[in-house]
């Protein structure tokens, strides 16, 4: 039997009815597609602000770096410099110097009995005028006297041009301070050219002294790199293995949770806490080290140690466990897969610990200042167990100063430090790179 028809009233209804839900479905998938595009424009926009917020991070943190090289340099730069003062030194028949004696061990004495330090002051006081002896440096004729030693066939002359290092007052007139009268005198000694502002290449081979135009960092360099050298040493076997020991050896106890959580403690100790115990264990069982770098050195190593166990635990906990037993599959033994496999691939991430822990200890003054490497250290160290300062600690020292020349060096002193920090992170990351591995 075939359907009857559907009335007229019936159909227009139906036809009615499909064509709203039709508008009705269309009127959802229009605001389906509407709030897509709403969402993936929103998420566009979160994107470009996260990206325009790194960009501005990144930025901002350059911009602090430019400006904090931009004012070093601009401080710095004249703290490489000195005043020093040209002089005619009349050397034939008044200077009583066997000429054999210049390859002693001590060839400054003998110039100073011959009378070099009086010949210097009478040329200056003939050429500079009344009172030019007090122009010069005090013992700024050490610097003409190097000169002479290293140049012994100059004594054959009958005069020799030489630079002495001005005196400190003069340096400071011709810097804009001090008495006018002085300031004046400058600036024709200035204009005559016997005053000139030169590269002081001697900053970098001298040490500390008690006159800015005599002092140098080589001293506070040496004492640095000594000091670093014996908190690597220290540092880095033991700390280390302690990684090792505690990510592959260790069994899982309280007593492991207690070393794990001290030293997560340390490594949050402020510095001045282990110069304290420095004081208090190194120096009493070092006595007469004090001021060495070899306590100094021993006391950094204290702080240094924990950054480079939890480092060193993290590097080697990312080292995948397939490796292992891949080793021990073909017959290594539990040694071998920690030294042969498991420590190369952890390296590089050890040695990025280690990056960072000698980096705060080269910049660390005051653990350093409670064993007492503050001494006024007038020539550089020759052992590690010679007294010896460190570049923060000459910095410390020369900023207290009120001389306007010790700024300068101050400022001179810290370039060194961020150039000597740059160079030893350089070598780290070096060796770093060499070291990766990829698995």
């Amino acid at each position: 039997m075939s359907e009857a028809p559907l009335p007229q009233s019936t159909a227009s209804s139906r036809a009615r009815f499909d064509s709203e839900a039709a508008a009705q479905a269309a009127a959802v998938r229009a605001r389906r597609h509407e709030r897509m595009r709403a969402g993936l424009a929103r998420r566009h926009l979160d994107d470009r602000l996260f990206r325009w917020a790194g960009f501005a991070a990144v930025g901002f943190s350059a911009l602090i770096l430019v400006l904090l090289l931009a004012s070093m340099s601009l401080n710095g730069l004249a703290g490489f410099e000195r005043y020093e003062i040209r002089l005619d030194l009349p050397v034939k028949g008044e200077l009583l110097v066997d000429p054999s004696r210049l390859a002693q061990p001590q060839p400054l004495d003998a110039l100073e009995v011959g009378g070099l330090p009086a010949l210097i002051d009478a040329a200056a006081e003939r050429q500079l005028g009344d009172g030019g002896s007090a122009l010069i440096a005090d013992t700024g004729w050490r610097d003409a006297g190097a000169e002479l030693v290293a140049h012994p066939d100059l004594l054959a002359a009958r005069s020799i041009p030489l630079t002495v290092p001005a005196s400190d007052e003069l340096a400071n007139a011709a810097r804009g301070s001090g008495a006018p009268e002085l300031q004046a005198r400058a600036r024709k000694l200035m204009a005559s050219g016997v005053l000139v502002h030169s590269f002081d290449w001697g900053f970098l081979a001298r040490s500390d002294a008690t006159s800015p135009q005599m002092v140098g960092i080589w001293g506070a360099l040496k004492g640095s790199i000594m000091t670093m050298l014996v908190t690597l040493a220290l540092a880095f076997p033991v700390g280390v293995l302690a990684a090792l020991y505690l990510e592959e050896y260790a069994p899982r106890n309280r007593w492991t949770d207690l070393i794990e959580i001290s030293i997560n403690n340390l490594a949050a100790v402020p510095s001045i806490i282990f110069g304290l115990l420095g004081l208090a264990v190194f120096l009493v069982i070092f006595p007469n080290d004090r001021s060495a770098p070899l306590v100094g050195g021993m006391t950094l190593a204290l702080m240094t140690m924990p950054v480079i166990v939890i480092s060193g635990r993290n590097a080697i906990k990312a080292v995948p466990p397939s490796l292992r037993d891949a080793a021990l599959a073909v017959g290594a033994s539990p040694l071998q897969v920690v030294f042969h496999h498991v420590l190369p691939m952890a390296l590089p991430g050890i040695l990025t610990g280690t990056i960072i822990g000698m980096a705060r200890a080269l910049g660390e003054t005051a653990p350093l200042l409670m064993i007492g490497m503050r001494a006024f250290v007038a020539s550089p160290p020759a052992t590690l167990t010679s007294p010896a300062t460190v570049l923060p600690v000459q910095i410390f020292l020369w900023s207290d100063e009120i001389d306007r020349g010790f700024i300068e060096r101050t400022s001179a002193a810290i370039i060194v430090l961020l150039v000597f920090l740059l160079v030893m992170n350089g070598l780290a990351i070096y060796l770093r790179n060499r070291f990766e591995k990829r698995w």
